[in-house]
């Protein structure tokens, strides 16, 4: 009898289902290349992530049923000795079948909404556990997927005892014996496959980033994989933070503060001469998904927000800026902190260590502080940030009266102007920060029923997907904001203090999709349209209309508030007074949750794959000047120190730079 003839039943039949399990995972990243593929890429080109994707997959699949080889030496517990041991191994591979579904299903979605593989970045929406379902809900068909998902493991279950009962058909009456050995060689080969590899160093998720591009080690690693190995980054601590000593230094020369007589990054900032004594009232307006791609303010032919743009030409608009990472959370805390959210997998807002931050909003004397939001605070933590705003006067959920469009709560229609009502009661300077939350998902739940001054449109979808937009929800989302601001500043210009205002808009984060026909291919491949967000200073009655074209960033928006004012304030931040005529370098320092830190300046964008060190420069803007090797790489090298150095205060300030 030959040694494939001499296998044991349950051998035979753990082979079988291991083959059913590869066949999954194949099919699963099959699909991911399908759905998510950049347009130019080859079958060639994919083999690698392919033959990578195999390794990490039999790993998991070698997991998943070491637990069957190892038991069965006992041959009592085989799930060939019983029908009751049958019924137990193939309800576990049911159960271990649900769970890889639910990753596969949970790491598609995120291909979906970032196009970046599931990590434990996810935790930070499990933390918000109702909000976020109740999002899920009432955004996708979630009975109709739960139901496919049950039928997709009840047909594996069965497939399962139908193999096992084929295996028994094939092998009845041959006399095959139950051999302890089988077992144990079995164990150590599936445990060689867990190890993933021939040396003793074992198979890691950083290995696939030596492929050419991150889509393709993306693919590469499955779901279970990248999520295991974020989750054990997201428990590291990251308060000490060694080279700050000699990173500090550079930045404070990058941010050109010649001034270091305080040490580190303190500063005391003098009033400018032309500063204005009115002691105005400042209302910072974070818009949601305010994409700067999908805007009119980009030439975008869709004309989403025709509003938005013509106020663009009436105050000083800035249409290079970029929010530092991509989440809401992380804006707010970028925007009240001035210092990027560089914590890669949970937001520094749900991290006890660094949620107490100084906010230059507490130099505001004699000033009223309000937050509006129609939704809940508790979301990612928001309450946490705001805390540290002394006399903070929240005004959020049931605050505002109304129609609850979907988890978000009302309309920006709604909040908008129901925050005007709070704001018009006020007899002292007032600072009012307004979160919107509209243009999000739930689009079709997005936009009032009874608002008849709104007027949806429609368009084909080719003509949507060229130009950024997944779906006329989305569009009309969006453009349901444009037509809450504008009805929100037409109530403004009446009230008795419009006049001595600074209204400040900027967008929290943007969102990945196709930019190609507004701005060079940079923006679109390397995905700088998650991060690019359009920012305006709009006092008609204080500022004369500027529009700027240099790089700027998301935590430079209170400094130039603050530049405005006639008082000094101490400042800790990365962030700067972008009016100042002493301003130097333009720059937005970029991190995104699974893998670069980079930065953009005016001519080049330069970025570094922290897992495999790899490291690209690019021109920013397709008429620079052609450069030699020997200065680009000068350039390379440059920007990467600074990038690096960049990073590493960040992340020292994020665990010591204390609210007082």
């Amino acid at each position: 009898m030959s040694y494939l003839e001499s296998m044991p039943k349950t051998l035979r039949w753990v082979l079988q289902v291991g083959g059913i399990f590869l066949l999954l995972f194949t099919l699963f990243r099959l699909t991911v290349w399908i759905a998510f593929r950049p347009d130019e890429w080859s079958w060639v080109e994919t083999l690698p992530s392919f033959l990578w994707g195999l390794r990490f997959d039999l790993r998991w699949i070698a997991g998943l049923l070491l637990p069957v080889t190892l038991l069965s030496i006992r041959a009592n517990w085989s799930p060939f000795y019983s029908e009751r041991n049958k019924r137990v191994w193939t309800t576990y591979l049911a159960l271990v079948t649900l769970i890889v579904f639910f990753f596969f299903s949970a790491g598609f979605g995120s291909f979906s909404y970032n196009q970046t593989p599931l990590d434990a970045g996810a935790m930070n929406f499990v933390e918000d556990f109702a909000i976020s379902l109740t999002m899920i809900w009432e955004t996708y068909p979630l009975l109709w997927m739960l139901a496919g998902l049950g039928m997709a493991v009840w047909f594996l279950r069965w497939m399962y005892r139908r193999v096992h009962w084929q295996v028994v058909a094939r092998t009845d009456g041959k006399g095959i014996a139950h051999r302890p050995i089988y077992f144990v060689l079995a164990s150590l080969f599936l445990l060689w496959l867990v190890h993933g590899s021939i040396t003793i160093r074992s198979l890691r998720r950083d290995d696939c980033f030596q492929l050419p591009s991150s889509f393709a080690a993306y693919l590469a690693v499955n779901p279970l994989q990248n999520f295991a190995t974020t989750w054990r980054l997201r428990q590291l601590p990251e308060k000490d933070i060694p080279s700050v000593r000699t990173a500090m230094p550079i930045v404070r020369d990058w941010m050109g503060l010649a001034d270091t007589r305080l040490g580190g990054l303190r500063r005391q900032v003098a009033p400018h001469s032309d500063a204005w004594e009115s002691r105005p009232n400042l209302v910072l307006i974070q818009c949601e998904s305010f994409s700067m791609y999908k805007s009119s303010m980009s030439g975008n032919p869709l004309n989403a927000t025709p509003f938005f743009d013509s106020l663009s030409t009436q105050g000083v608009f800035f249409d290079h800026c970029f929010a530092p990472h991509f989440s809401t959370a992380r804006a707010l805390f970028a925007i009240l902190t001035g210092i990027p959210d560089v914590q890669f997998f949970r937001f520094s807002s749900r991290n006890p260590a660094s949620v107490s931050q100084r906010t230059l909003i507490n130099q505001l004397d004699g000033y009223s502080k309000h937050y509006f939001l129609s939704g809940s605070p508790e979301f990612n933590n928001f309450e946490g940030i705001l805390s540290n705003i002394q006399g903070l006067q929240m005004h959020t959920g049931d605050y505002f009266k109304g129609e609850k469009l979907n988890v978000w709560g009302v309309s920006d229609r709604d909040l908008l102007l129901q925050s005007l009502a709070e704001m018009r009661k006020q007899k002292d300077p007032f600072f009012a920060y307004i979160q919107t939350a509209g243009n999000h998902r739930p689009f079709q739940k997005s936009i009032p029923v009874g608002d008849s001054s709104f007027r949806r449109v429609e368009y084909p979808v080719d003509t949507l997907l060229k130009y950024g937009f997944e779906s006329n929800d989305e569009l009309n989302a969006f453009r349901y904001s444009d037509h809450a601001i504008r009805q929100f500043l037409e109530a403004a210009r009446r009230e008795s203090f419009f006049a001595n205002t600074l209204f400040v808009f900027v967008g929290d984060h943007g969102v990945a999709g196709n930019a190609k026909a507004v701005y060079p291919i940079l923006w679109t491949e390397q995905r700088l349209t998650d991060q690019h967000v359009p920012l305006l200073f709009y006092a008609p009655h204080l500022l004369a209309p500027q529009r700027r074209s240099e790089i700027v960033s998301q935590i430079d928006v209170l400094p130039t508030i603050f530049g405005r004012l006639n008082q000094s304030f101490e400042q800790v931040s990365l962030g700067r007074d972008l009016l100042s005529p002493d301003k130097k370098n333009h720059y937005a320092f970029l991190t995104n949750t699974a893998d670069r830190i980079g930065m953009v300046t005016n001519d080049h964008y330069f970025s570094r794959n922290v897992n495999s060190g790899e490291e690209i420069l690019l021109p920013v803007k397709p008429g620079v000047a052609r450069v030699t090797l020997q200065y680009q790489d000068s350039i390379r090298k440059e920007l990467s120190r600074v990038t690096q150095a960049y990073a590493d205060v960040a992340r020292f300030l994020l665990f010591h730079n204390k609210s007082n």
